[in-house]
């Protein structure tokens, strides 16, 4: 702030002194060259002043925890109501900041509005829980009939924790056809010769992974009481819980999916991803899997995925006198993260859980949609009693590019 003044103190000065010369009847030589080069300093100084304003305006938005580097439509999803825009479709005035954005996503695809429905698109961000936002609620009401009862937002469950986009997987949005991943599967080899010697010939060999969207759904039935009623509650359920199940959804399938049509296939059962050997020791298991990765020349920043269930085991791991064994160490000082979506039923008697080691970004997560609301008031179920089914759904895909950037233990 204070170069910003000093910058406006600038260009107040020599915007003076060039009226000072402007007032003159006739300007000499000297005096006119002056005035151009005031002018020259003018216009640079006016760009100092716009960039620092700009920087500025990005350090307050910071200090207000908003995401400067997000644009607009960051701006513009920190006030996103999902229950202007259900209510909004469901009455067809759609309006406002709500229509803007269901405009945008629906841009090039198909409308699905009609005798089955309402369609509205909704942002990833919104419900799959990356962008959070405060809610407000009164404070508590007295005075008897006089004073109406405010309603706080209703509390969340307990959920498990999502992991998978935290630890580094790739993200790529906005997807339309089928994605390939071509790979280099394996290199020729070089060879040294004699003198005019010719050389080895030798070739290369690649492969591919591929995605492509598979659809995870969810549905709801309000009644019309709660819609007209209680918004309050449906943006909490809808954001909370219906977009929760669908990220939490995902989640799971990118750690253990079958890859079973229409699942996707996950981390622990794709072909390729190594099962190291489970020692006594558990710090002996935990040196495999490091080693299995280093062996296959993978780089980057690698970490353990396990379960609460092995979380408590290792917690309670003491050496000879007794003493508790710091969790760093039977990690070799690697990062350790925890979820109850790590599986505790694998192994040949499905009682074993998993501890994962891998080098999150080789897997992918791909998106084809929003998480698009189909809002059906017509359907029998509802129909006759002025209700409406939600259901929600999200085309997205997992996959991992180098199976050998993950290996797991059965613990």
């Amino acid at each position: 702030m204070k170069k910003l003044i000093e910058l406006r103190e600038k260009r107040a000065a020599k915007v003076a002194e060039m009226r000072g010369l402007h007032a003159k009847d006739k300007l000499e030589d000297n005096e006119e060259q002056r005035f151009k080069a005031l002018e020259t300093e003018v216009n640079e100084l006016d760009g100092h002043i716009s960039r620092e304003e700009r920087m500025a305006a990005f350090e307050r938005e910071e200090q207000r925890s908003e995401d400067v580097h997000g644009g607009e439509l960051s701006r513009e999803l920190r006030n996103y109501s999902l229950a202007a825009a259900i209510n909004g479709a469901l009455v067809g005035r759609l309006t406002g900041r709500e229509a803007e954005i269901d405009q945008e996503l629906k841009r090039g695809r198909e409308g699905r509005s009609g005798a089955s429905g309402i369609h509205l698109a909704v942002p990833s961000e919104v419900l799959l829980g990356m962008e959070q936002r405060s809610q407000t609620v009164g404070t508590a009401a007295a005075g008897g009939y006089t004073v109406a009862t405010n309603v706080a937002a209703v509390a969340d469950r307990f959920r498990p924790a999502l992991k998978v986009e935290g630890m580094g997987a790739t993200v790529l949005r906005g997807l339309n056809g089928f994605l390939d991943l071509p790979n280099l599967a394996a290199s020729g080899s070089a060879a040294w010769v004699a003198e005019n010697g010719n050389a080895t010939r030798t070739g290369v060999t690649f492969d591919k992974v591929s995605m492509a969207p598979k659809t995870v759904t969810g549905e709801y039935r309000l009644s019309r009481r709660l819609m007209l009623q209680s918004s309050a509650s449906m943006e909490d359920i809808l954001r909370r819980d219906l977009g929760f199940l669908l990220a939490q959804a995902l989640d799971l399938a990118a750690i253990n999916g079958s890859g079973t049509a229409p699942e996707p296939k996950g981390v622990l059962n794709t072909s390729g991803v190594t099962k190291v050997t489970t020692e006594t020791d558990f710090s002996d298991t935990t040196a495999n899997l490091i080693a299995e990765l280093e062996l296959d020349d993978v780089t980057g920043t690698a970490a353990f995925l396990t379960n609460p269930t092995v979380m408590k085991s290792v917690r309670k791991l003491k050496d000879a006198d007794g003493h508790v064994m710091p969790t760093a160490e039977l990690f070799h000082n690697q990062r350790v993260e925890v979820s109850t979506q790590v599986p505790t039923t694998i192994g040949a008697s499905d009682d074993k859980s998993a501890l994962i080691y891998g080098q999150w970004a080789e897997l992918y997560l791909g998106y084809w949609s929003a998480v698009d609301i189909l809002i059906n008031p017509y359907h029998p179920d509802v129909a006759s009693n002025g209700g409406a089914l939600l259901h929600a759904f999200l085309d997205a895909d997992v996959a991992v590019r180098h199976p050998k950037a993950f290996a797991y233990a059965e613990i």
